[in-house]
């Protein structure tokens, strides 16, 4: 399989101290990240899937002129968000949610299961030292950062970092720009909840988890589609379909053009579980669900872009 000719990442100013690092094509394992500075202190906001990527972020800050960073905060568990934290540690502090914590310790090196042939280089399983569980503000010079976490939405573990001076968000994966949402360890209902608490921050800056960098209008698709997969669900579970068959036969509409359209069937998973009265987050059978997303894309094996 020829693997994907992918631009570099590359950092853009947001606001004064505040920048975003951008990994395109943002598909699978390929997030962003965040950078907030003073000039004498610095916090970065998610790492990277692998060893390389991760020390091209910190390449990336010294070249902008800012000092090592002091703090990471994680906004969820996953892999491509934490493997790089042990490029920053033990200079810097790793700050989670407490279930962003007990997931990572849990899952280990996920991503190695997925994908073993990737090179990830050195990733030390490097969970947060530091955690909260409602929210948490951290202040970088005179920069406030809000850490919030919205409830069990695309892990149970997620955190959103507000930055009400400069009105920017990042969001984790709760946004995708561009690719299909993922709730398959998460919830789907708790994620149309987030979306309300996204929208109540009135950020005017959108840093997504994946793709590029937008506004609050990104909210309006995400939330049409969740509420498309809640509804496939429902009418897939009163006639006995699986949820691969459910996938199979979906007509995408407005979202084929959305990257990633095999996460249908994970979403759909869960939205089954819930309906049938599942715990939010509750540990679904990964095998399964990423089996069906592996079926649902033609048989293809799931590619790990970074």
């Amino acid at each position: 399989m020829t693997e994907p000719q992918l631009a570099e990442p590359y950092l853009t100013e947001l606001a004064p101290g505040v920048s975003a690092f951008v990994q395109p094509d943002g598909g699978w394992c390929l997030n962003n990240a965040g950078v907030v500075t003073d000039g004498s202190t610095t916090l970065v906001v998610d790492t990277a899937a692998t060893e390389r990527r991760a020390r091209l972020l910190a390449r990336m800050i010294a070249e902008s002129g800012a000092p090592a960073p002091r703090t990471v905060v994680n906004t969820h568990h996953h892999g491509d968000h934490t493997y790089g934290n042990a490029v920053f540690t033990p200079g810097a502090t790793v700050i989670g949610h407490a279930a962003c914590r007990s997931e990572l310790l849990a899952a280990g090196l996920q991503l190695h299961a997925v994908w073993p042939d990737v090179d990830y280089g050195e990733t030390p399983l490097t969970p947060p030292s530091v955690t909260f569980t409602d929210t948490l503000t951290v202040h970088v010079g005179d920069i406030e950062v809000q850490l919030i976490h919205p409830g069990v939405a695309h892990t149970p573990g997620d955190t959103i970092v507000w930055l009400p001076q400069q009105r920017i968000v990042f969001t984790g994966d709760l946004v995708f720009n561009g690719g299909t949402p993922f709730v398959f360890m998460g919830s789907l209902a708790g994620s149309l909840r987030a979306l309300e608490l996204l929208r109540s921050l009135d950020a005017v800056t959108v840093v997504p988890g994946h793709g590029r960098v937008t506004g609050p209008e990104v909210y309006d698709g995400i939330e049409r589609y969740l509420r498309f997969v809640d509804e496939l669900a429902r009418q897939g579970r009163a006639d006995g379909r699986t949820p691969l068959e459910v996938a199979r036969d979906a007509d995408l509409g407005p979202f084929a053009e959305l990257a990633e359209s095999e996460r249908l069937v994970a979403n759909l998973h869960r939205a089954y579980a819930e309906q049938a009265g599942g715990e939010p987050g509750a540990p679904l059978d990964a095998l399964m669900g990423f089996g069906d997303m592996t079926a649902l894309n033609g048989g293809v094996p799931i590619c790990c872009h970074a």
